[in-house]
């Protein structure tokens, strides 16, 4: 039996949310490799740096998280010149979550004082301790983790 693996992916806060309501996730300005790396089961958490991608406006977030639904990396024609790769997600209820306040004990940064380092790569693997610590920030008392029946 595989066991599920832990990713955070990095977007803006609305595009983040777009992807929630039609139930996909889009990477790395839609490369397929990323995605491919997920198998089903496998959770994710988006984490949100900015509100929009052409705006300012820090979020510093993370805002969504989800588990893939099966192996399927499909391409989606968002316009005439982009067609992305895309993966479906099933999403849960969550809140918003500042990372700030976590900075010091999630693992995968190593160096607190530049702590935003390891979101520039767009897409990464997390180990169990540090999904558990963000999630349950996000799952509130009311919202109760489900896994995904297929």
């Amino acid at each position: 039996m595989q066991m599920s693996k832990y990713w955070v992916a990095v977007g803006s806060k609305e595009h983040t949310m777009r992807g929630v309501s039609g139930g996909f996730m889009q990477v790395c300005h839609g490369k397929p490799a990323p995605l491919k790396r997920m198998k089903a089961d496998d959770w994710i958490i988006v984490y949100s740096p900015k509100l929009s991608m052409e705006g300012e406006e820090k979020c510093q977030a993370f805002t969504a998280i989800g588990q893939t639904t099966d192996e399927n990396v499909y391409q989606f024609q968002m316009s005439k010149d982009f067609i992305p790769f895309r993966r479906s997600i099933k999403f849960y209820d969550c809140s918003d979550t500042s990372i700030l306040p976590l900075i010091e004990k999630l693992e995968f940064i190593q160096n607190k004082n530049r702590w935003g380092y390891p979101f520039r790569f767009g897409f990464f693997e997390i180990n169990e301790h540090d999904f558990n610590l963000i999630s349950s920030q996000m799952f509130t008392y009311e919202i109760a983790r489900q896994p995904v029946s297929i």
